[in-house]
C-alpha cells in the first residue's frame, strides 16, 4: 500500500481493483448476494408505500436510463436505484452480516449496492464481471469502514442502512461511471454532505425506514456524477475533524483496520435471512416454531406468551416496544417480537405471507399479541447477543418454555446456494409478477455471471 490517507486509499481501490483480484469464494459470495437480493426485490415489489414512489418517479419523468425492475419503464438511473433499492429492503429480507477476523458486524449494504450495480451497469453497457468488481469494492469499503467504527450509527441516532451504505454506493457509482482516483475522493467528500437516515423511523413503524437505504444509492450515484462533472468535496470525508467517524460512528478505533490486505481480501455480507422481518425477531420465532412442532400448541389454547429479551432490550430496542398497529402496519410488525411470535404459534410457519397487511391484522394473531408481555433477562454480566426464553401459558395450566440462541452457523460456512434459490423462488411465487421461467433463466445467468457481456441480459428478465 503506497502512503497517502485512508481515503487515498479506497479511492485507489477503487479505481485499480480488477475482477481477477478476487477469490473464488468471494465471486461466488456476491452471486449468491445478487440472487438474494433480486428475489427480495421481487417480493417486496408491491409491498406497501412502494407504488406511490413508482407513481412519482413516472411522473418525473427524465432520461430513459435504466430499468424499473418488476414494473417495467426507463427512467434516471438515480430514481431507478432508489426505487429498486426500497423494494428490496421492504420486507427487511435481504442478506446482512459480515464477518472480518472472527467478529461478526449488523449491516444492510447489499440491499443497495446490487441495485446501484445493475443501474449503472445497465447505463454503461457493462460486462458481469464489472458489476460484480464495482459492487465488491462498494461492498469491501462499507465493511472496513464500519469495523473501525468506535460505535455503530445506531448509537447516534442514525440508521446504519442509511450510513454506511452510502460510502458503499459511492464506491460502486465511481467505478461504474469511470472516475478516477482524484474524482473518487472527491466522490465521498461529496456524499458526506448528503448522509441522513433517522433511525426513529424504525421505532414508529413508518414507511420511511426503508428510505434511507434508497436514497444511499441516490446519493452515490448523485455525488460520483457530480465529481465526474468537476464538482470537489471534503478531501478526507472520514478522518477529518467532522468526517464521517465524528459524525456517525462515535469515532474511530484503529484506521488501520481499514487499509490491512485492502485489494487483496474483499468482505460481504453473508447471512441470508430465513424469515422476513429483523433480525433479532429470528431467535423468537425459532423458539416459538420449535415450541410448535414439540407440543402441537393450538392458538386458540394459548392463555398468555412471555418472551425474555436481553438486558437492557425494552429501553433501548424497536423489537421490544409494545405491538400496536398504525399508519403503516408492515413497519410495525415486521420490527416486533411480540407480532413475530404471535404470528409463529397462530400459523406453525413464517414467510412473506405472515407479514401482509391482512395477516397483520388478523384478530388471531392480535388476540395473543393482547395476552404477550416482554420480560428482560437478568443482568448477569454475559453478553446474551440477541438471546430470548420464550414461555407459553395454556388455558388447560400447561406451561411450556424454549430458550435459544443467535443461529451462529452462517458464520462458520457458507449458506448453501440451493437454499438462497429457494427462498428466491418462494418470492417470485408470492408477488406473481415475474414469471418462473423468466426467473429460471435469471439463477442461470447469475451463476455464470462472470461470462455475461452485457447486464442488461440479466435487467430485462425482471420485468413482470
Amino acid at each position: 500500500m503506497s502512503e497517502g490517507t485512508v481515503i487515498e486509499a479506497f479511492s485507489a481501490n477503487v479505481v485499480d481493483t480488477r475482477f481477477e483480484d478476487f477469490e473464488n469464494d468471494t465471486v461466488e459470495l456476491a452471486k449468491n448476494r445478487i440472487i438474494d437480493v433480486l428475489g427480495c426485490l421481487i417480493g417486496g415489489s408491491h409491498a406497501p408505500g412502494n407504488e406511490a414512489l413508482l407513481r412519482l418517479i413516472r411522473k418525473w419523468g427524465g432520461r430513459e436510463e435504466s430499468t424499473i425492475l418488476v414494473h417495467g419503464g426507463k427512467a434516471p438511473a438515480q430514481n431507478v436505484a432508489t426505487l429498486n433499492t426500497i423494494m428490496a429492503r421492504s420486507f427487511d429480507f435481504e442478506v446482512m452480516s459480515y464477518v472480518i477476523n472472527g467478529q461478526s458486524f449488523a449491516s444492510h449494504h447489499a440491499a443497495t449496492l446490487v441495485p446501484t450495480a445493475l443501474a449503472l451497469g445497465e447505463l454503461a453497457g457493462a460486462d458481469g464481471k464489472e458489476v460484480i468488481t464495482a459492487m465488491l469494492v462498494g461492498d469491501d469499503m462499507a465493511a472496513r469502514v464500519q469495523t473501525a467504527s468506535k460505535g455503530h450509527p445506531i448509537g447516534l441516532g442514525w440508521d446504519g442502512c442509511g450510513t454506511l451504505s452510502h460510502l458503499g454506493a459511492t464506491a460502486t457509482a465511481s467505478r461504474l461511471l469511470g472516475l478516477d482516483k482524484a474524482q473518487t475522493r472527491n466522490a465521498f467528500g461529496i456524499v458526506l454532505n448528503t448522509i441522513a437516515s433517522a433511525i426513529q423511523s424504525l421505532w414508529d413503524g413508518a414507511t420511511t425506514f426503508k428510505l434511507g437505504q434508497g436514497t444511499a444509492a441516490r446519493n452515490g450515484i448523485f455525488s460520483a456524477e457530480l465529481a465526474k462533472e468537476g464538482w470537489t468535496g471534503v478531501e478526507d470525508s472520514l478522518l477529518s475533524r467532522f468526517g464521517y467517524f465524528f459524525l456517525y460512528a462515535g469515532g474511530c478505533k484503529d484506521p488501520d483496520i481499514m487499509t490491512n490486505e485492502l485489494g487483496k481480501k474483499y468482505y460481504g455480507e453473508a447471512y441470508f435471512k430465513p424469515y422476513p422481518c429483523g433480525m433479532p425477531n429470528h431467535v423468537a420465532i425459532d423458539c416459538a416454531l420449535e415450541m410448535v412442532r414439540e407440543y402441537n400448541i393450538k392458538a386458540g389454547d394459548i392463555e398468555e406468551v412471555i418472551i425474555y429479551v436481553p438486558h437492557g432490550a425494552i429501553s433501548t430496542s424497536y423489537y421490544a416496544k409494545p405491538f400496536i398497529i398504525r399508519d403503516f402496519p408492515h413497519g410495525d410488525a415486521i420490527f416486533s417480537y411480540p407480532y413475530s411470535v404471535a404470528t409463529a404459534l397462530l400459523h406453525g410457519s413464517v414467510d412473506l405471507s405472515n407479514y401482509t397487511d391482512e395477516a397483520i391484522r388478523d384478530p388471531m394473531v392480535n388476540a395473543i399479541t393482547a395476552n404477550t408481555k416482554l420480560v428482560e433477562l437478568s443482568d448477569d454480566g454475559r453478553p446474551r447477543r440477541m438471546g430470548v426464553k420464550l414461555t407459553v401459558k395454556m388455558r388447560n395450566g400447561k406451561e411450556y418454555t424454549i430458550a435459544r440462541k443467535p443461529n451462529r452457523e452462517w458464520t462458520k460456512r457458507p449458506t448453501p446456494r440451493d437454499e438462497i434459490k429457494a427462498k428466491f423462488r418462494h418470492q417470485v411465487d408470492f408477488a406473481k409478477t415475474v414469471n418462473k421461467e423468466n426467473a429460471e433463466k435469471l439463477l442461470v445467468l447469475i451463476e455464470k455471471l462472470e461470462e455475461v457481456e452485457d447486464i442488461r441480459d440479466i435487467t430485462k428478465l425482471i420485468i413482470g
